[in-house]
């Protein structure tokens, strides 16, 4: 299986590259990287500025179609990874969970995505998807939809939900990113005795 970290959103609203905010004395780039070497043969790093990842010793790939947010993201890791599955996951979640993604990667066969669904939600920016995607993302983006929520329609989905394993306190720290300056604050604040270890 690929792993695949989206790097390529614009941060509008943190104003600065999530994928470097240091949780733990730990930058969430390094930390997740660190991971996926543990889980993957192969790990791609999908980004428009490749620059600020040279030191990352990974492959980077750039968009193939601009501006079309996360789930052109989607597309373009799943177009260059080698494997038939990918977990994909977006770079400002800095408590990825071993055990969660180990059960995703587990009950992948079958399917065309793996997503976790709790409290009510979807979380599709942390998901396992199949090269089997490839077609009808492309189609929903020539369409200009780019909600990847609306995907999981044309697909045959697996749900990971808290009966699956493993608990939903490890479900939701490992789903868990930061899109506000209140989510930074928020994990800064319960990083000491919330920071999973890997």
């Amino acid at each position: 299986m690929t792993g695949i970290i989206l790097a390529g959103g614009k941060s509008s609203r943190m104003g600065f590259n999530k994928a470097f905010i240091d949780i733990g004395g730990e930058r969430i780039i390094d930390r997740t990287i660190k991971l996926f070497k543990r889980l993957f043969e192969e790990i791609i790093l999908v980004t428009n500025n490749p620059a600020e990842y040279e030191e990352m010793d990974i492959l980077t790939a750039a968009d193939i179609v601009k501006d079309a947010g996360s789930l052109g993201g989607i597309y373009t890791g799943l177009f260059h990874a080698s494997y038939e599955y990918s977990f994909i996951a977006a770079c400002d979640m800095p408590f990825l969970n071993k055990a969660v993604i180990l059960k995703m990667m587990g009950i992948s066969d079958g399917c065309q995505a793996v997503v976790p669904f709790v409290l009510g939600r979807y979380h599709p920016l942390h998901a396992v998807y199949s090269k089997k995607c490839i077609k009808p993302v492309e189609e929903m983006i020539k369409n200009n939809d780019l909600r990847i929520a609306n995907l999981f329609q044309k697909i045959k989905i697996k749900r990971l939900e808290e009966k699956d394993g493993p608990s939903l306190e490890q479900i939701l720290s490992s789903v868990d990113n930061i899109n506000t300056k209140e989510d930074l604050d928020r994990v800064i604040k319960s990083s000491l005795s919330q920071f999973y270890k890997i």
